[in-house]
């Protein structure tokens, strides 16, 4: 039974986040047809992102094997989901246990702090509970302890997290509506920091002048296929026909499969879209009941594609140029002794795109375009620099993307070598840095507060 909650209810980011719109829905008193509309289309608002999520990485996957037999590339592809699944053998119950208690103290952090955030990207909590679980049985720790600290370090990083990006995901948003969850963070920070201090005097990427001849582009859907057919046109044709043909369409012509890659491509961020508004329609109105009566003033931290409807054009922007910049890491990795990082086109679309509306919003265009690079440079080193510390799970052939599972792995890993694995000590200093924290975000909050006041 315990395992069932734990791996197939808690660990299903659909059911989780329904979950929560139910609680709310029913905190709020609502009717029995309100519960039980608002619960299902929460949960198929995620399944149908999910859905979306997942037509992109079929087509990603092509356009990787292409990229790589084009370019002969040699190296470690990041990937969370199979870094996680290599895990799950040796760390699965750890990280189970993690994760759920990890959960809890998120709650009771966002219930007692100032910092009322619930992050529902369940799939990201899983992640960086396996992350943590690794780092820290590779560092000594085991039993008890081992999941003691590392439910204090998920469930911290889990309110932190959208606590430091919150005032800039409400530049983007216009609204204090929801927040964003997810562990590329730290990249997402970078890009508006860069955009703010580049953009200055920048227009945004939505302010794009189109001629009327061109005027179609203004369909997202449309210009994302475009820009995708003509990428696929490109590796396609660098790749060959004979591997194309024999190796990934089954005999189709490669023009002719590229063609629909491309176009699926598009397909998978309209449906993504579709399901990032039903989803934001339901569970910012459900999340009510829970910011009223559980965690007051409570804000959902969604995952990255909720953003993305906020600004389209920074979504494509994003991803081209934060994949340029892993594109060329890739030359200055081996020359500083690093394993060489293949840019995955997952991490690279999906914290590239966020990247870019970040950088967008406080930046303009060259926000966006140098905003989204600097995240390319860092899910690109960030996982090279990680490998080591990940022991033997290090010499799979994969590793974690996103920037905040390399940052978060590289100063775990070397704090436990610093303390030599002594818990007293160790959970001294995390304690101590979780204080600092608590003391520097408040004060930015109580900032902001005045200004709000004084305005």
């Amino acid at each position: 039974m315990v395992d069932i909650i734990m791996k197939d209810i808690l660990g299903t980011p659909a059911i989780l986040v329904g979950l929560f719109a139910l609680i709310g829905l029913l905190v709020q008193r609502k009717n029995s047809g309100d519960v039980v509309s608002g619960t299902l289309k929460t949960v198929m608002g995620f399944v149908i992102l999910g859905a979306g999520a997942n037509v992109l990485v079929q087509s990603l996957g092509q356009f990787s094997s292409m990229f790589n037999k084009a370019f002969e590339v040699d190296g470690v592809i990041p990937n969370n989901e199979a870094v996680v699944a290599l895990a799950q053998e040796s760390f699965g119950t750890e990280t189970a246990m993690i994760m759920l208690f990890g959960m809890i103290v998120n709650i009771l952090i966002a219930r007692f702090s100032p910092f009322k955030y619930i992050f529902l990207t369940g799939h990201h909590t899983m992640f960086m509970a396996c992350l943590i679980a690794v780092i820290l049985t590779t560092g000594g720790f085991s039993g008890l302890s081992l999941i003691i600290l590392g439910s204090i370090i998920l469930g911290a990083l889990m309110v932190l997290s959208p606590a430091m990006l919150q005032p800039f995901t409400r530049k983007v948003t216009g609204s204090d509506d929801f927040a964003v969850g997810h562990f590329g963070s730290i990249g997402y920070l970078v890009s508006a920091v860069v955009g703010k201090a580049v953009g200055k005097g920048s227009k945004s990427t939505e302010e794009i002048k189109v001629p009327k001849s061109l005027g179609f582009l203004r369909d997202t859907s449309v210009s994302v296929s475009l820009t995708m057919v003509i990428l696929f046109f490109i590796v396609a044709g660098a790749a060959g026909p004979a591997f194309v043909e024999g190796e990934l369409s089954g005999g189709q012509n490669f023009l002719v499969f590229a063609f629909m890659q491309g176009i699926t491509f598009a397909v998978g961020v309209y449906i993504i879209l579709a399901g990032v508004r039903m989803l934001l329609g339901e569970i910012v109105p459900a999340f009510k009941g829970i910011a009223d009566k559980i965690v007051p003033n409570a804000k959902p931290a969604l995952d990255c594609p909720a953003i993305f409807p906020f600004a389209g054009n920074a979504v494509i922007i994003g991803f081209l140029f934060s994949f340029i910049a892993g594109l060329v890491s890739m030359l200055f990795l081996p020359l500083l002794g690093l394993k060489v990082i293949v840019p995955g086109l997952v991490p690279h679309f999906f914290t590239g795109a966020a990247a870019g509306v970040f950088g967008n919003a406080t930046g303009g265009r060259r926000g966006a375009v140098i905003g989204s690079m600097a995240n390319g440079v860092m899910i690109s080193f960030l996982p090279a620099l990680l490998l080591p510390v990940l022991g033997s799970l290090g010499f799979q052939g994969t590793t974690f993307g996103d920037a905040d599972f390399g940052l978060v792995g590289i100063v775990l890993g070397n704090l436990i070598k610093i303390v030599e694995s002594n818990i007293i000590v160790f959970s001294t200093i995390i304690i101590i840095l979780a204080i600092l924290f608590f003391i520097s975000f408040k004060s930015k909050a109580n900032d902001h507060k005045n200004e709000t006041e004084a305005a």
